[in-house]
């Protein structure tokens, strides 16, 4: 069988692996150690699994990983998520569906320190649900906005989706960082525009809630959103300045986080060793997953299907837009089925050549597209990780009845990706001015 045959079989067994719930890592690696010892030799195989999962482990760009995992499960344990809903509450809780939308403010903040969609949505679900149910929030319009905050963590920066791409395209970290500010914002605001349009048709979704005195918003400003806003600045403003590495700013956040816990005395030897235990977990699942993806790609490479994929894309008689649109598409399906890491690092060998080496798109801004429709099926059934997350949070509420909720928040990332393709300019400009 030729190369390109023995590439598409490859892909085939590795969906039916899938339908039969092997772990994505392993069947990644499988498939790409059969494959790649097929076209090759078995010893060549061999060694090529034993150098990638080595080199993977061992790479100390990939240790940015455990940092900011790490931060964000410090945030998360030291109560940090639980200080910025209350500032967000305070400052806009009395509006008509204020909860819900100071849930959004809080998801992006939150998100500026963590990095992780299902650590975000937990940490305010866990926060702002009680509060919803007590002001007598409908259910599904609470739920799903939580689920779908969550998608903030993954936008706005630090991103542990944009470290694994950046890696994988050997693109800037920092500069993905920077471009994913502004979409990340926007995204905020549409879902925001989305909870006032819902309850402004109907105001039975959401009451609204107590207003805060002044004196009360400042309090809450002081003990939520400086602290953020101080762990930020130095971890990602040192970045952005090239004053440390990713790494390096990754342990720096860490650090800040740590300490904010420790001087407040919100974070004891239990939380610790359990941020720990989840950091080490978590950074474990998606060092394995890289391995996995890697040794996938080798086998895709010498089975030449990326490549011809490409000359064939180049060939049809449509334009580039046409062609993204397709790309995205094909995103958007396989976001229903696989987890929005698993599935970057699957399909970034096949399209990421198609799209900037044969389009010529920009290599930033289609990090930042990849991001947001891969963020879509973290919130789409039937995988949906955010959705099983705040099902967890909250038992007694059917999935149905969260699901019912997503679609308006699904058609607001569907907007944000549209305006990005028409005004690239949101993504790049940021990452541009630093280049400068």
């Amino acid at each position: 069988m030729s190369p390109v045959t023995a590439g598409i079989t490859g892909i085939i067994i590795f969906l039916i692996l899938l339908v039969l719930r092997m772990p994505i890592a392993f069947a990644m690696a499988l498939v790409g150690f059969a494959g790649f010892s097929y076209l090759t030799s078995t010893t060549a195989g061999f060694s090529m699994v034993a150098k990638e999962i080595f080199s993977t482990f061992s790479a100390y760009s990939l240790s940015v990983i455990a940092m900011f995992v790490w931060m964000g499960f410090l945030a998360y344990y030291s109560g940090i998520g639980s200080r910025l809903y209350v500032f967000a509450h305070k400052l806009i809780g009395h509006w008509p569906g204020g909860l819900a939308i100071a849930t959004q403010a809080a998801c992006a903040f939150f998100g500026a320190i963590c990095g992780s969609n299902t650590a975000t949505a937990a940490t305010m679900g866990a926060i702002a649900l009680p509060e919803m149910k007590k002001y007598q929030y409908d259910t599904s319009l609470a739920t799903a906005s939580v689920a779908a905050g969550g998608v903030l963590g993954v936008l706005i920066p630090p991103s542990v989706i944009f470290i694994v791409y950046g890696t994988a395209t050997e693109q800037s970290v920092g500069k993905l960082f920077l471009a994913g500010i502004i979409p990340g914002i926007m995204l905020m605001f549409l879902y925001m525009m989305v909870i006032y349009l819902l309850t402004l048709r109907n105001p039975d979704l959401a009451p609204a809630g107590v207003r805060a005195s002044w004196k009360e918003r400042f309090q809450a400003l002081r003990g939520g959103l400086g602290e953020v806003l101080v762990i930020f600045a130095l971890s990602m403003g040192g970045l952005f300045k090239g004053w440390f590495t990713p790494t390096e700013a990754g342990a720096v956040g860490a650090a800040g986080v740590l300490l904010v816990g420790l001087l407040g005395k919100r974070l004891n030897w239990k939380r610790f060793s359990r941020s720990l235990l989840d950091t080490t977990k978590t950074t474990a699942m998606i060092l394995l997953l890289v391995a996995g993806a890697t040794i996938f790609g080798r086998f895709m490479a010498v089975s030449r299907v990326p490549f011809e994929l490409a000359n064939w894309t180049s060939s049809l008689a449509l334009p580039a837009f046409a062609i993204m649109g397709v790309i995205l598409f094909i995103y958007l399906v396989l976001g229903c089925f696989l987890d929005a890491l698993a599935m970057i690092l699957l399909t970034i060998p096949i399209f990421y050549p198609i799209a900037v080496t044969s389009l010529g798109y920009d290599p930033i801004w289609f990090g930042v597209i990849i991001v947001l429709v891969v963020a879509m099926g973290v919130i789409t059934p039937p995988v949906g990780m955010n959705v099983y997350v705040i099902k967890g949070v909250a038992p007694d509420v059917p999935l149905e009845t969260i699901f019912k909720g997503i679609w308006p928040f699904l058609a607001a990332v569907i907007v944000c990706v549209i305006i990005l393709i028409a005004f690239p300019q949101m993504a790049t400009f940021l990452p541009d001015l630093l280049g400068k």
